[in-house]
């Protein structure tokens, strides 16, 4: 029962405590602006008296456009201040697919940030959405900014909506994923945790602010005091010399983030970071070999796995103490696996087909399922596809992966990327973990081709480390001489992976290049590596 003191929670609370506890302490730096916690503070509450001011009420979507900056931190907080609901969008989107998620979202406001000043005014004139462009100081933006006045709404039901973060739509329409104020709230509690987030942290903003709201680091790093570093853009090179010369003490990305930044590293062997950093790495498995290339850099990763329906990440590989007297081989092996359920996720399993756990041996596959209190609402005007993601209480991932007699899972393959040859299923992250062992390989997708005579066959994209070379024979032998014969792939393709905006890699596009491809192909089957075991 209640005593009455209880107060809902939200992710915004973070910041009223930063600016009370940490107010001179330094809590934005983008590019030669900086704000303090008073001022990120001031700056957020007079940002919801300029939306009240422009006719937003509680409920009603603003949607963001921005580069990751001070806007799109203020954004985080003002927004949901007002009582409104941020619609975050992936700046790397076609206009016809923004145009549909402000249709969808019902947006009555549109936030830019200048880098996509004539995108979102071109966005603006086909939706009828309002637009404020924020840029420089002569912008609408802080012109609106320094004359209005600072504005609270009193929250009442932390499970009402904060946000609508949008999937990538790679296999249809987005679909809008609903955030609650509890949600987030816990979710970023558990990033500070399992980050080791503190006062003394700078943590640079490589991850898009626009994808799972950062993650939740957006009111991560507040909560835990530390700074935000603004990376407007990705340039491997400038983000290399920030963590060796400005004290960088945390990072998150996608594996082909690290890989760019470990090559960048490579051509400047004279620079290394002043301290450890702590990298969290979500997306495709990293492979053991990457893993290894950045522990030599003096980057500790943790992997983390989880979807937008999730708040971003919901399993961590939490390091366990005994790892740290295993071989180096070993450790990459085990920090490559997802893990276990974060502090807040209640529980991570692996189920089968009936719905029923497989065995925990490292070996049986299944649909990795998730429950807990950093799960989504639902989707946006969708219950249908809300019921279908959802199995006896649990979460669908979408994902396969095993349980190993320690409780962690780890991620084999997405469902649709299993590749069934001759009857046999083939991982597709199997392959790609053997081919960046080679020396010569900087990153590799494997997807499957039809094939007249074994249903699929396993066709690898690779692209090459700058200065190094490799041919399709050998690489085709590498790959033989570890797994499976019947695992390895028919074709080598030397071409530039197709990634979405978080680096992940569109293996739908890979499939239709293959498609248009196949007619000018040999007909009667493959003829490539013959498919025995």
């Amino acid at each position: 029962m209640s005593n009455g003191t209880e107060i809902p929670l939200s992710p915004t609370s973070f910041l009223d405590r930063a600016a009370a506890v940490f107010a001179g302490e330094t809590a934005i730096l983008d590019g030669d602006l900086s704000f303090t916690y008073r001022e990120f503070s001031d700056r957020s509450q007079r940002l919801a008296g300029l939306l009240l001011e422009a006719g937003i009420q509680p409920g009603d979507r603003v949607a963001a456009l921005c580069a990751n900056s001070h806007v799109m931190l203020e954004l985080h907080n003002g927004v949901p201040m007002a009582g409104a609901v941020l619609v975050p969008v992936n700046v790397r989107l076609s206009e016809a697919e923004i145009t549909y998620i402000l249709e969808d979202a019902g947006a009555r406001l549109l936030v830019a940030t200048q880098e996509f000043a004539e995108t979102a005014q071109r966005l603006s004139a086909r939706t009828g959405v309002r637009l404020i462009v924020a840029g420089s100081p002569t912008s609408e933006y802080e012109q609106l900014l320094n004359v209005s006045q600072v504005h609270r709404v009193a929250w009442t039901d932390e499970k009402s909506l904060l946000a609508i973060n949008y999937t990538s739509g790679s296999t249809g329409r987005p679909k809008g994923v609903m955030y609650s104020h509890r949600g987030a709230y816990l979710q970023s509690l558990a990033m500070a945790y399992h980050s080791r987030l503190g006062l003394d942290s700078l943590y640079l903003w490589t991850l898009p602010m626009f994808h799972c709201d950062g993650w939740c680091f957006t009111w991560a790093v507040t909560a835990a005091g530390g700074a935000h570093i603004c990376q407007r853009r990705i340039d491997a090179s400038e983000i290399w010399l920030k963590i060796c010369n400005c004290g960088i003490t945390h990072l998150s990305g996608a594996p082909t983030l690290l890989s760019m930044i470990a090559e960048a590293a490579s051509a400047m062997p004279d620079h290394k970071p002043e301290r450890p950093i702590r990298v969290q790495v979500g997306g495709a498995p990293p492979s053991p070999v990457l893993l290894a290339r950045l522990a030599k850099l003096n980057m500790q990763v943790t992997h983390l796995y989880g979807l937008t329906e999730t708040y971003g990440p919901a399993v961590v590989n939490e390091w366990q103490p005994a790892w740290s007297e295993k071989s180096i081989p070993e450790q990459a092996r085990l920090n490559a696996r997802q893990g276990i359920g974060n502090v807040v996720t209640q529980d991570v399993r692996v189920f089968d087909s009936e719905g029923r756990d497989v065995l925990a041996d490292g070996q049986t596959l299944g649909e990795i399922v998730i429950r807990g209190n950093n799960v989504m609402m639902g989707y946006y005007r969708d219950e249908a596809a809300t019921a279908a993601a959802h199995i006896h209480g649990w979460f669908r991932t979408g994902d396969l992966g095993v349980r190993y007699p320690d409780g962690y899972v780890e991620l084999r393959d997405r469902t649709k990327d299993i590749i069934i040859t001759g009857g046999e299923n083939v991982s597709s992250v199997e392959i790609e973990r053997v081919l960046v062992e080679h020396p010569a390989v900087l990153e590799a997708a494997v997807v499957g081709r039809e094939d007249n005579r074994w249903g699929e066959v396993p066709v690898a994209f690779v692209t090459l480390r700058l200065g190094m070379s490799a041919s399709e024979a050998e690489l085709i032998d590498f790959v033989r001489s570890r797994i499976a014969h019947f695992k390895t792939p028919d074709e080598i393709r030397f071409e530039e992976l197709p990634k979405t905006s978080t680096g992940k890699v569109r293996k739908h596009d890979l499939r239709a290049r293959l498609k248009a491809s196949l007619a000018q192909e040999r007909g009667g089957g493959s003829a490539g590596t013959l498919r025995d075991s």
